[in-house]
Order: C-alpha cells, then sequence, then structure tokens
C-alpha cells in the first residue's frame, strides 16, 4: 500500500476500534456491571476473524487490510508500553510492608500450583503441536506456567476500588499478593524470552543487561529522577517540557529492553515504578492515562484480536482442550490462593475472596500470550485458548466475589455500598489513598 492508502486506512481503523471498543465497554457495564476493559477485550476478538470477519470478511479486510496490520502493532506497542508506565505509577511498595506473611504467601502459592499444572499439561501441549517450532519442554513449561499464574494487577486494583475494599485488609492483601505474583511471572517471561533462540550470547544479553537496567531503575531511579519532581513542584504542575522529558525517557528505557532482546513493557513499568511520588506522578497521570486508554489500549485489544482465531477451535477435541486450560488455571490458582490465606490466618470468606480476586487474568494476559505469538512461542490456535481463558477468568472475577464475599459483607455493613467511580471504568486506577 502506498503511504497515502496507509493514512486512508489507519484513520478508518480508529474510528473503527474506538466506537467498538466503547460500545462494548457501556454494555458490558451496563447490563453486566463489568469495567470497560472488559468490554474492549471482548470487542478486540469482535473485530477479528473469529466474528467480523466470519460475518464479513470483504468489509473486514477492507479496514484491516495486511498491509496495515505493522502500522497498528506499532500503535499497540506504544499502548500497551504506555499502559505498563501507568501500571508502574500506581505500584505501591507499602503493599510490600502490610499483610506481608499472608501476601507472600498467597502469591507464592498462586505461583507455584499454576506452574505444577503447566508441568502437567505441557507435554501433552507439545505432543498436540500447539506450540512454535523448536520450542522444548522447558520453555513450554515456563512460559505456560507464567500464563496460568499472572494476576490482572491493574483489573485487581481497579476491582478493589469499585467494591469498596481500598483500605480494608482484604484489599491490602490482594493487592500485595497480586504484585507480588505479577513480579513473579514477569521475570519467569524475560527468562524463557532470553532464552529463546539465538544462541548463549543472547540469552546472556538479556539476563544481565535486563537485571543491570532493572537494578539500576529500582535502587538507583528514584533518585536519580528526583530533580524532575522538584522541576514539577516548583512549577505547581506537569509543563510541555516536563512531560516532553518523561516520555523521552519512556522511549529509552523501552529501547533498551528491546535491545536486549526482552520486551518494552519491562522498560516502561520500571519506568513507571522509579518514578518519584507526589505531583509529578499524579499530573503525569492525568495527562497520560486518558489518550492511553481511549485510544492506545484500544489498539492492542483489535491487534490481540486480529490475531485471535476462534475458529480455530473448531472441534470437540480443541475445545477439550480448551477446557482443561481454562479449569485447570482456575482451579490451580484459585484453590491455592485460598489455602494459603487460610493457612496464614484468613477466614475461610476472605480466602474465598482472595482466591476469586487473584484469578483474574485481563490485560496481563493478553500482554503476554502477545508476546508469545510474536516470538514464536505458541501458535494462533493454542493462542486462542489462552485469550478465551483470559477473558473468561477476568468476568469471573466481580460476580465470584460478591457471590463468596462482597453481598454478606455489605449485609452486614462491614462494606459500604458499591463505589460507582466518576472516572473512565477502563483506567488503571491505583487505591483512593496517597501513594507509597
Amino acid at each position: 500500500m502506498a503511504l497515502s492508502e496507509l493514512s486512508v486506512a489507519f484513520f478508518l481503523q480508529v474510528f473503527v476500534i474506538v466506537g467498538a471498543c466503547r460500545a462494548m465497554g457501556w454494555i458490558m457495564k451496563r447490563f453486566f456491571d463489568q469495567p470497560q476493559v472488559i468490554g474492549e477485550m471482548i470487542a478486540g476478538v469482535i473485530l477479528g476473524p473469529s466474528l467480523f470477519g466470519l460475518l464479513a470478511p470483504d468489509l473486514q479486510a477492507m479496514i484491516f487490510p495486511k498491509d496495515a496490520k505493522p502500522v497498528l502493532y506499532v500503535c499497540a506497542q506504544l499502548g500497551v508500553g504506555l499502559y505498563m508506565f501507568l501500571v508502574g505509577l500506581g505500584f505501591r511498595t507499602d503493599h510490600f510492608r502490610m499483610n506481608a506473611r499472608s501476601a507472600v504467601a498467597v502469591s507464592l502459592s498462586g505461583m507455584a500450583a499454576p506452574f505444577l499444572v503447566a508441568v502437567a499439561l505441557t507435554p501433552w501441549l507439545l505432543g498436540l503441536d500447539l506450540f512454535g517450532k523448536g520450542i522444548t519442554s522447558v520453555q513450554a513449561t515456563l512460559f505456560m506456567g507464567a500464563c496460568i499464574s499472572i494476576t490482572a494487577f491493574p483489573v485487581l486494583a481497579r476491582i478493589i476500588q469499585e467494591r469498596g475494599l481500598t483500605k480494608t485488609p482484604l484489599g491490602s492483601l490482594a493487592l500485595s499478593a497480586g504484585a507480588i505474583d505479577d513480579a513473579g511471572a514477569w521475570t519467569v517471561l524475560a527468562i524463557v524470552l532470553a532464552s529463546f533462540g539465538g544462541g548463549p550470547e543472547v540469552a546472556i544479553k538479556a539476563i544481565v543487561g535486563g537485571g543491570l537496567f532493572a537494578a539500576l531503575m529500582i535502587v538507583l531511579g528514584p533518585k536519580l529522577l528526583a530533580p524532575l519532581a522538584r522541576w514539577a513542584e516548583r512549577e505547581g504542575k506537569v509543563t510541555p517540557q516536563i512531560l516532553a522529558v518523561v516520555v523521552m525517557l519512556f522511549g529509552l528505557s523501552a529501547w533498551a529492553m528491546d535491545s536486549a532482546g526482552l520486551h518494552s513493557v519491562f522498560g516502561g513499568f520500571l519506568l513507571g515504578v522509579a518514578m518519584p511520588r507526589g505531583l509529578l506522578t499524579v499530573e503525569i497521570r492525568k495527562q497520560v492515562e486518558p489518550f492511553t486508554t481511549a485510544l492506545l489500549v484500544p489498539m492492542f485489544f483489535a491487534f490481540s484480536g486480529l490475531n485471535t482465531q476462534l475458529t480455530m477451535v473448531n472441534s470437540l477435541n480443541l475445545a477439550a482442550i480448551a477446557a482443561v486450560i481454562l479449569v485447570g488455571s482456575v482451579a490451580a490458582k484459585g484453590l491455592a490462593c485460598w489455602a494459603a490465606a487460610r493457612a496464614t490466618g484468613q477466614d475461610n470468606a476472605t480466602a474465598m475472596a482472595v482466591g476469586t480476586l487473584m484469578n483474574a487474568r485481563g490485560l496481563m494476559e493478553l500482554i503476554i500470550i502477545n508476546i508469545g505469538l510474536q516470538k514464536g512461542i505458541i501458535g494462533p490456535a493454542l493462542f486462542s485458548m489462552l485469550v478465551i481463558m483470559a477473558i473468561v477468568t477476568t468476568l469471573m472475577a466481580s460476580p465470584l466475589f460478591e457471590r463468596v464475599y462482597g453481598r454478606k459483607a455489605r449485609a452486614s455493613g462491614e462494606l459500604g455500598q458499591l463505589n460507582e467511580a466518576d472516572d473512565d471504568e477502563g483506567t488503571i486506577a491505583a487505591p483512593a489513598h496517597r501513594l507509597a
């Protein structure tokens, strides 16, 4: 396609993607009491070959031509990188100091059990040729373990805010466990990416380079970025000049992780964690989040949906495989987190609530499996099965929480009524009280 044709296709895609995501998000909120982001996940699948391409293939091909896919891919990577940057901005170090014993136990159990399920499932899935060519059993097992063990930390934070759990011990426990859990899953993914292709030199470069960058950002990042925070305090706001510096730092961080052989999302997240808390992060969130969640993240969902072919799960055998993955993922994560919470002194209702909240995978799952598909770790069929798992487990979280904990707690006065947030339901909400 000529450059002029690419621009024509791109702007039409913007209209269709944003419109579909907003409409489906409204439907999910209005009729199913689900966050905006859930509707956007579903809208992405609808726009792909699974439904739109199946019902109107010519129209779908006209709106999403193959030659325009690289442009959408770049926008999707920018969106998911900025999303993870915003997740990093909302990352709270005080969660590790509150309920530490239960949080560590829940998070470790919520990783160990899924990895055992991955150990059991992976040889079977490898035998069915659902992974990419040349993938070893160790790489496949680690990748599946990361997929099954991941928790949708941003969605979890949103559910906790909406359900009135922000200042409760349960909310702190779930957020603490979710943060530790995701850190572990992303570490495993980094190891898989480092070991994938290119020989030992590439793996060493990824592990050493990524590790050094992470250590630099975590240990020295807050001090190096402190002048930026003081600049914002002097101005009383984040000026265009300050925002430009932050955008440059984001690009540099994303480039560093991509160059190391990992993925840009690691750079975005680490930069967000390292940013000094206060006026700087509050104002950056206000300026960056609306554009990211309204336009760029829907593009990621659309790109993900274009790679999702649910029609590939077109037999009872494949449907059974998808069901086994879903049931195994839900049971391993939910039961392990419940058991760990009970073992560390939580009552049964609280433990069940923790299990249901930790089971949501959401956008974090989609990020991981998109990386896996992009790197050739998994095939399209397994990708589609994992998309189903991500959507179903996220849809389950809020209704199950209300059933096992929320209704009774509200009836007894332990919790207030549901919070109707004034801002967009798709935002990456941090808890309402002050960030650490």
